[in-house]
């Protein structure tokens, strides 16, 4: 399958540089047997029925992104991907070429605080990096005092409320994650307790964000290009309940493509928790996940590509509805609710020839 099929025209307006509030005010797509519906977040409870199951990502973001110097004054940025050991971790080091393994870069402002030795680069760009902090503190706190949240390139615009990069669930959570599972920042505790109070159990799950989700295609065929790892954890009481509401009938609802891949990961390994290169696409055979609550993703992205294997090639016409309508694109903008393309009612009528036949 070309990349270029998954390419669609995304004006610069259409990116959300701020997130809305309250948080569930988020506009909402949901794709229906009857067509698109225009809804908001907030009536997620109605909109998901009794008797079946969301499940939520409750990873937490780490202040990943490190602007520190070396010892000439040159400025490097460091964007921490993945802890390796407790001082070891898997980073993004520019502009790397100019930056040779055994460098040790220092934050400008405080050069007795966090330090980063760059090591060898382990693939695909990725640098080791071993991380010390100088007065023998924490070194979490070391990163949380010189770290800024990881805001994605197209979001220019400062965020005021670093919070907001984090959904209302992740507290309890040790921060990993070098992104957020955006879906889930559109949800608020009250929103949570309408949706148990209809009948609508939650379940956790967790998924390490990093590279592997954010990594653009840059192969041109989409079955060429290859994930990074990432880690994720699926409780064994999270997953004997996907099975058993599957089993009743009901539904499991995913909230974001990392949930996604947490939950398949685990059907299609039989391990609950360790690392996935899972890349869905078309002709994947879902296992879990029967709808999908999602945002609406970057161009040429395996998260469209992963949507397209979810939903089939209708979401071009959702898409399209979307930009029409003036939804809000990316990580803090709008959201979608999809149904598995396989798991509509055999009498749903064909709304999306123009994209079938596009295919």
């Amino acid at each position: 399958m070309d990349t270029a099929a998954f390419d669609y025209d995304l004006p610069e307006a259409r990116i959300a540089q701020h997130p809305v509030e309250p948080r569930d005010a988020a506009r909402l797509l949901v794709d229906t047997a009857t067509g698109p519906e225009h809804r908001h977040v907030r009536d997620l409870a109605d909109v998901v029925d009794p008797g079946d199951l969301l499940v939520i990502n409750t990873t937490r973001v780490l202040p990943a992104r490190l602007r520190l110097a070396k010892a000439t004054g040159g400025a490097v940025e460091v964007l921490l991907l993945e802890q390796r050991s407790p001082t070891t971790w898997e980073a993004l080091v520019r502009p790397g070429r100019r930056v040779p393994a055994g460098t040790v870069l220092r934050h400008p402002g405080a050069p007795d605080g966090l330090t980063a030795t760059v090591g060898p680069d382990v693939g695909d760009g990725v640098r080791l990096v071993e991380l010390a902090t100088n007065d023998e503190g924490d070194l979490l706190d070391g990163i949380e005092a010189a770290g800024e949240m990881p805001l994605p390139p197209y979001i220019h615009e400062p965020l005021v409320d670093q919070e907001r990069y984090q959904t209302v669930y992740s507290a309890g959570s040790a921060p990993e994650s070098s992104a957020a599972p955006t879906a889930g920042l559109h949800l608020t505790p009250d929103l949570l307790d309408r949706l148990t109070g209809r009948g609508i159990r939650v379940a956790e799950v967790e998924l390490i964000v990093g590279l592997g989700t954010f990594r653009p295609i840059e192969a041109d065929k989409v079955e060429d290009h290859r994930m990074h790892r990432e880690r994720y954890r699926v409780p064994s009481a999270t997953f004997d309940a996907c099975l058993e509401t599957r089993e009743r009938g009901g539904r499991v609802v995913a909230v974001g493509t990392t949930a996604v891949r947490a939950l398949e990961s685990a059907a299609l390994t039989g391990q609950l928790e360790g690392h996935t290169e899972l890349f869905i696409h078309e002709g994947f055979d879902f296992q879990l996940v029967d709808r999908l609550m999602t945002n609406f993703h970057l161009p040429r992205s395996s998260l469209l590509v992963m949507i397209d294997a979810f939903a089939g090639p209708r979401w071009r016409d959702l898409y399209a509805i979307a930009l029409a309508d003036d939804y809000r694109f990316l990580s803090f903008g709008d959201a979608m609710l999809l149904t598995r393309h396989d798991r509509w009612p055999v009498e749903r009528p064909d709304r999306f020839p123009d994209a079938r036949a596009a295919r």
